[in-house]
């Protein structure tokens, strides 16, 4: 197998550097939640990209909202968003061949 055979992997989970911020008791802050959120967000776009699949449209029209939320409501959608592309990438099977 050749380099340009190698199918690209599949993102893996964000991991806190040991010197992110932590509030009392060990829990992560909500910006560092944000940007564990948005980090596996960009992960996943990247494997779309790389799979040259689009994002599913709704995906996109939802992301273009999360920036006027709440922190804590900006999380939970982040969280959900990339649930959905889970969900999607799953459905699309392991060798997608499809755009939108």
């Amino acid at each position: 197998m050749t380099m340009n055979d190698k199918q690209p992997e599949m993102p893996g989970p964000v991991r806190l550097a040991p010197d992110d911020k932590l509030e009392p008791g060990g829990a992560p802050t909500e910006e560092t939640e944000l940007a564990q959120a948005c980090a596996r967000f960009a992960d996943l776009c990247q494997y779309f990209s790389q799979q040259n699949m689009d994002l599913p449209t709704q995906i996109v029209d939802e992301v273009r909202l999360v920036s006027k939320l709440a922190v804590g409501d900006r999380i939970a959608r982040m969280k959900r968003l990339n649930q959905d592309l889970m969900e999607y990438l799953n459905d699309a099977g392991p060798d997608p061949q499809i755009r939108q």
